[in-house]
């Protein structure tokens, strides 16, 4: 009987929007994939949605899909050195179907699939794009299933890739929190298989370097199993100020207690608030060359009101930028900035819509991307600090 001490429950905080990021050791089976974890973990999300929550899940489990289909329970002949990424690219192009049904097996909702490399998110106009389907996924009531793009993808076949996409799209979502099931309970001291005396670690707060050393190596597997990916994705989802929860995805009861917001594992507490790091990516950010332009009215909007920014208010715009991009906001003929912010159209289409009504924008363009210029959500202020309390 293990020795291993147990983790103590603790409550959640509420959340609304939440990533689920499923590994494939909870979904591999004999000759493919298997239920027999994945009910438990359905079960939870069926919990959240009863909750008027709002769940993406981020599925590994295409190339054990694909191995199944192909080969089904028989062992293969590995393939030479030159084919083995081949192979698993393969192998996940066959399996991308399969995974998917699967998981429509397990909702009565539709379940949509989204596949991402890590060049959907570098871009921020397909990052805009990506994060408008989701959000329109969410809004209309389906599930979205995310994988990384395996069949064109190679770096991100690697080990613990997946747990970096679940905080790459919870940060794309504005989660409140990365939820990463697994297959051990949390976060150890030390690895509890060789330290019977390791204690758990229910709670840490913003993650650092001391405890990205403790998860060991990158192939390690320390009550920390494969720990070490788990902490970067922690830390990258805290950098967005998201916390990040670490529990036992083969543990019927642990799922059943996250539904209640009873957690028994490890919770990662981000040391910044969402809107704050928010904030400071677009105070620090590289910008664009080049301006947003805006009248008076318009800048008394902006810092007065913490208002978005509609084409009426909008005079020009300066240099040329794509929709995506991070620019400045400035008065006409002011030399000074007034914010920054990502911006919806491109330059091009700023200056068609200038002193236009935001209902308008079909008829001028012949495409929408929304009503606002710029959304508030997507701006800060550079001259009123005191006003944007999140702001760092």
């Amino acid at each position: 009987m293990s020795t291993r001490a147990m983790f103590e429950e603790q409550h959640l905080p509420a959340w609304k929007r939440a990533v689920l990021k499923v590994g494939s050791s909870l979904l591999s089976g004999a000759g493919g994939l298997s239920p027999h974890h994945a009910v438990h973990l359905a079960a939870f999300v069926h919990a959240c949605h009863a909750r008027g929550r709002e769940v993406v899940i981020v599925s590994s489990g295409a190339v054990a899909a694909g191995r199944g289909l192909l080969y089904g329970k028989r062992d293969h002949a590995k393939p030479h050195p030159g084919a083995a990424m081949a192979e698993r690219q393969a192998l996940a192009a066959l399996g991308q179907a399969k995974l998917m049904g699967f998981w429509q097996g397990l909702f009565a909702r539709p379940v949509a699939q989204v596949l991402l490399t890590h060049d959907d998110v570098r871009d921020r106009r397909r990052y805009l794009n990506a994060r408008a389907t989701l959000d329109e996924l969410l809004r209309c009531g389906a599930l979205p299933i995310v994988n990384e793009n395996d069949t064109v993808s190679v770096d991100e076949l690697k080990l613990g890739d997946n747990d970096t996409l679940g905080a790459i799209v919870a940060a794309l979502i504005d989660a409140d929190v990365l939820f990463l099931a697994t297959d051990i309970d949390g976060l150890y001291d030390r690895d509890p298989r060789s330290h019977p005396d390791a204690k758990p670690m229910p709670l840490v707060v913003d993650p650092g370097d001391d405890i990205l050393a403790m998860a060991g190596g990158a192939g390690s597997s320390v009550g920390t199993g494969g720990m070490r990916t788990k902490i970067l994705a922690a830390q990258r989802a805290g950098a967005a100020g998201i916390d990040t929860v670490l529990f036992n995805g083969t543990r019927a009861q642990v799922a059943h207690a996250l539904g209640e917001d009873r957690l028994f594992g490890t919770r990662l507490v981000s040391g910044r608030s969402r809107i704050a790091a928010r904030k400071h990516w677009l105070r620090h950010a590289p910008a664009q060359p080049g301006a947003i332009l805006v009248d008076a009215g318009a800048a008394t909007a902006l810092r007065d009101k913490g208002a978005s920014l509609l084409p009426i208010g909008v005079v020009g715009a300066e240099g040329e930028f794509r929709r995506g991009d991070l620019v400045e906001v400035r008065m006409d003929g002011a030399a000074q900035a007034i914010a920054r912010g990502v911006t919806q159209y491109s330059s091009a289409d700023i200056r068609r819509l200038a002193r236009k009504r935001s209902h308008e924008i079909d008829a001028v363009l012949g495409y929408n991307y929304g009503d606002t210029i710029l959304h508030r959500d997507d701006l800060s202020l550079l001259d009123a600090p005191a006003q944007e309390g999140s702001d760092v």
